[in-house]
């Protein structure tokens, strides 16, 4: 199974959607390289980036998923191939 390495770019409005977001990328936890979240309070807004090793399909699955939660935005910036 060929994967590929890839950031993904999150920004959450608010602070409804953190335990949406927390479960999906509990769901992806084998895929996960690791995790950084930074609150920035002063526009109530959260910034996320999640580093992943996985099939090209499951990245694009979760990171539309998230970017299905109301108030989140998120962007895929992959590794050359």
């Amino acid at each position: 199974m060929d994967t590929r390495v890839a950031i993904i770019a999150i920004i959450a409005h608010g602070s409804g959607s953190a335990q949406e977001i927390n479960a999906l990328l509990h769901d992806y936890a084998d895929y996960i390289i690791g995790r950084m979240g930074l609150p920035y309070r002063e526009k109530e807004m959260n910034i996320i980036s999640v580093a992943i090793d996985a099939p090209q399909d499951k990245i694009n699955t979760l990171a539309g998923r998230i970017g299905r939660i109301e108030g989140v935005t998120a962007k895929i910036l992959y590794s050359p191939a």
